[in-house]
């Protein structure tokens, strides 16, 4: 391994604090928001505005709080890999529910 190889990889990123506090009070904006339209009736909009709430929220702590935004392209590939195999088994399953034949036996 040549030198330069070796510093690039025990490089390491190192975030400032204020980058800490303003994710965390953007979670607790959005937390704030969830609660606030968990208020306001929307009919069927209601789980949709949740769900897109609770994902932007999860993204920023996959992103920020678990560091993967300043991680290795392998570790990207990972979290990649994981999402996909989570929404693979989620629409396999929702294709499941949907296709019965809910009332008629």
């Amino acid at each position: 391994m040549t030198d330069h190889q070796e510093t690039e990889e025990s490089q390491h990123h190192i975030t400032p604090p204020i980058v800490y506090v303003v994710i965390f009070a953007t979670l607790l904006l959005f937390t704030a928001l969830t609660v606030g339209a968990s208020y306001i009736e929307m009919g069927l909009l209601n789980p949709i505005v949740a769900l897109a709430i609770g994902v932007i929220k999860a993204t920023l702590v996959v992103l920020f709080f678990m560091g993967v935004k300043y991680s290795t392209k392998l570790t990207k590939l990972t979290v990649g890999a994981g999402l996909f195999t989570f929404l693979a088994l989620v629409s396999m399953t929702l294709a499941d529910y949907i296709s019965r034949a809910w009332g008629r036996w």
